[in-house]
């Protein structure tokens, strides 16, 4: 309610987040983890989106897990591949999850 004295228990900066896009419009030029479809993982700059969520990033970090099997003990065995990209177009459609990585 407007007009109610403070309560230090309550947000008071008005909410920057109201669509879902507004979380990555405020991530651009920040670091960014992307996940990925096929077991893939992305860490970047955020220089653009577009509303497909079509990404481009720069000081890329590309993270990929494979789980092969041991054909005599057939035990599982995950293996990552790690790979550096400068510059990055990443299509929307292969996107699961985004989020701005912020340092501690």
């Amino acid at each position: 309610m407007e007009g109610d004295e403070k309560d230090p228990g309550k947000f008071e900066e008005p909410l920057l987040v109201e669509e879902p896009l507004d979380l990555i419009r405020l991530s651009l030029d920040e670091t960014v983890y992307v996940k990925m479809r096929h077991n893939r993982e992305l860490m970047g700059t955020l220089h653009g989106f577009d509303s497909h969520l079509n990404l481009i990033l720069g000081q890329v970090e590309e993270t990929i897990t494979t789980l092969e099997l041991d054909e005599e003990t057939y035990e599982e065995i995950y293996k990552t591949t790690k790979r550096k990209i400068p510059m990055l177009f990443v299509r929307g459609d292969g996107i699961i999850l985004v989020s701005p990585v912020h340092a501690e």
